[in-house]
């Protein structure tokens, strides 16, 4: 139906604008040495994930769409190579968001001690840490932690074993949910104490006259003060509050974004496999690439709140023409 030829139409859109975005960003800090430092580490690794999410995972999800049925005729090994890297890329991609928001978070409530150097280690240390948490979920079933393949019913999923489910759920959705939720509770609370903290500086005016003599010097000097009021007063933001309140809203786009394309999908992830109930085929695929579309905005978000990143853009086109 011309309804299902729309449909996939906007999948393959979304599948190419994702990589090409993605592989944008990443050739973008690549090329632009001042790029070459924290935060841009962060985003670099959330574009690598999110790349390979566009590059090997949707591909074969829109092949599996296309089947009749969505049923996989591709073979074991290439559905284990599939679902391997489905849960791979996707988890890493939500950790490095999390990563991305815990970054944001330090950098506002600890900037005394969150020094460059510091903060270069803790970020290379979160990018091993997710890449080693979302290869040990992804490489579970590979080792008999459930089966991904049935060649009966040509089906390819992820796990359903339920301790699989709880686990890899837990893992990859529902730990950095909570992490995310409360950093950026933390960032909200933090920008609002130093908004609220900008009080209006007056020096009180003295209620006499007051002399000060320099008694000890020849030749004395007086100074009179008479009644005055001298007041200072900060009608504008500073400059920190106003990359405060801009990282504060970059950090809940982000957010919130990422709570809307995978609540679904992790919600029926974990439901499902449980309680047995039998969801419908057409639903699983909505949620499915719901997920797969933050994959999307991710990098779009980024670009939006730094002008660095579109100035780079603009001096990257201009260079090829």
């Amino acid at each position: 139906s011309i309804f299902t030829v729309l449909i996939l139409t906007l999948l393959v859109l979304l599948t190419v604008a994702t990589f090409l975005w993605n592989l944008l960003v990443l050739a973008t800090i690549l090329r632009v040495k001042a790029f070459h430092r924290v935060p841009h580490n962060l985003v670099a690794s959330t574009a690598v994930s999110d790349v390979l999410v566009a590059a090997l995972v949707m591909p074969l999800s829109l092949v599996k769409e296309l089947s009749a049925g969505r049923r996989w005729r591709l073979g074991r090994e290439l559905c284990l190579v599939w679902v391997s890297f489905d849960v791979l890329c996707c988890t890493a991609s939500i950790w490095n968001v999390t990563a991305i928001a815990l970054d944001r978070y330090w950098s506002i409530t600890r900037h005394l001690q969150y020094t460059l150097l510091t903060r270069r280690r803790i970020s290379n240390v979160m990018i091993a840490l997710t890449w080693a948490l979302s290869a040990a979920i992804s490489l579970a079933p590979l080792l008999g932690w459930g089966e991904t393949y049935s060649p009966e019913q040509e089906r390819c999923q992820v796990s359903q074993d339920p301790s699989y489910t709880i686990v890899s759920t837990g893992g990859a959705f529902y730990l950095p949910l909570c992490v995310v939720l409360f950093v950026y509770w933390k960032i909200y609370k933090a920008s609002k104490f130093h908004m609220g903290g900008r009080r209006r500086n007056a020096v009180v005016p003295l209620p006499e006259a007051a002399q000060v003599k320099e008694a000890s010097q020849e030749p004395q000097m007086v100074f009179t003060a008479r009644r005055a009021a001298i007041t200072f007063q900060t009608d504008g933001e500073t400059w920190r509050e106003q990359k405060e309140k801009k990282a504060a809203l970059m950090v809940g786009i982000l957010i919130g974004v990422f709570v809307l394309c995978w609540i679904p999908f992790f919600i029926t992830e974990l439901i499902s496999p449980l309680c047995s109930c039998n969801i419908p085929p057409v639903w699983k695929s909505i949620f499915l690439w719901l997920g797969y579309s933050n994959s999307f905005f991710n990098p779009l978000i980024y670009t939006a709140f730094n002008k660095n990143y579109n100035n780079a853009f603009k001096n990257l086109f201009v260079k090829q023409r």
